[in-house]
């Protein structure tokens, strides 16, 4: 599945898996003497965990900080910037509510 985008070796990306298996992220089956790889965790919760992360790495754990350097960094339409405010709002109602 990588092959078309990025050439990579198979040992990078069997280096890779056994990493992410060690840390609980994916799992294995041996299947006709193949290794076939199976996530252990949702997709939302990996994201989850990465920007987490991320925020706490770089930023200090402050996601106002993460915000802030998105929003100067990067390139967003009118679009995004509504977007943006609408996810805002949502989410400072739901603060409300609590």
């Amino acid at each position: 599945v990588l092959r078309p985008d990025r050439p990579l070796a198979p040992t990078t990306v069997a280096t890779v898996l056994s990493r992410l298996e060690k840390r609980g992220i994916v799992g294995h089956e041996t299947q006709a003497r193949q290794f076939v790889y199976y996530p252990k965790v949702t997709q939302p919760d990996a994201e989850r965990s990465m920007v987490t992360e991320l925020t706490d790495r770089l930023f200090g754990g402050d996601p106002a900080a993460l915000v802030s350097h998105l929003l100067t960094d990067q390139q967003f339409s009118k679009g995004d910037l509504a977007r943006v405010k609408a996810l805002l709002a949502r989410h400072e109602a739901k603060e409300k509510n609590r």
